[in-house]
């Protein structure tokens, strides 16, 4: 058997800023700063290790009780700001691949993903994709996405009754940091060029496979079968 880990923003979707809107929205009114986030790294970083920065910035205290008030606030912002975000889409081929996944023998797949797994699901649900996913590791695991792994093997495995050697693991991301996460669990890596990450910026880290998009199904298959 096979498992697919999907990447989420920049892989499966564009949300044309929505997810920083809606931090920027939950800053604002669970903890009233209101404040610009144009210098945090977003790309390939998990919501955990984005709101230490983002407290780090505004001198916020790392305390419990404000992480849990400001994630509150950006996920009920979140919905919002993604009907608001006419850019907001599914990446070309992404529906089509999804479904062919869910429908092919001996292929399982999840979400391995910087989202907490609430923000994970507004985004998902709203293209109407969340149900394709019945596992997956989120921010709420791990602060660094190369923990994430772990996680999703064990609940792969759980979902499935399957150990998956790494040779058959392939994760599918569009940053240098889902290589990263994918060479430290020792899974094969699709990088997609479909983010913020040039091709030639995602092949000088030696991905097992390298697409510009996800349009190609039959390369797609070709690659990870």
């Amino acid at each position: 058997m096979i498992l697919l880990l999907w990447d989420i923003d920049g892989t499966l979707l564009a949300s044309g800023g929505a997810g920083m809107v809606a931090m920027r929205l939950g800053l604002r009114d669970a903890l009233g700063i209101d404040g610009s986030l144009d210098d945090i790294e977003f790309a390939g970083r998990t919501d955990r290790w984005i709101i230490r920065r983002i407290f780090d910035k505004f001198s916020v205290p790392h305390t419990a009780e404000n992480y849990d008030r400001y994630v509150a606030g950006y996920i009920a912002a979140l919905p919002g700001a993604l009907r608001a975000n006419p850019r907001a889409r599914v990446l070309g081929g992404v529906r089509e691949l999804l479904a062919a996944v869910a429908a092919r023998p001996g292929v399982t797949q999840g979400v391995l993903t910087g989202n907490l797994r609430a923000g994970a699901r507004a985004k998902l649900a709203h293209h109407g994709l969340w149900d394709y996913f019945p596992f997956g590791a989120f921010a709420d695991d791990a602060e660094l996405r190369n923990d994430l792994g772990p996680h999703a093997l064990a609940r792969a495995r759980a979902h499935t009754g399957t150990t998956f050697a790494p040779a058959r693991i392939w994760i599918i991301g569009d940053t240098p940091h889902d290589i990263a996460c994918a060479r430290a669990i020792g899974a094969r890596v699709l990088a997609v060029a479909t983010g913020s990450h040039s091709r030639d910026t995602l092949a000088a880290h030696a991905p097992d496979a390298l697409l510009d998009d996800l349009a190609d199904a039959a390369a797609f298959w070709k690659l990870i079968s």
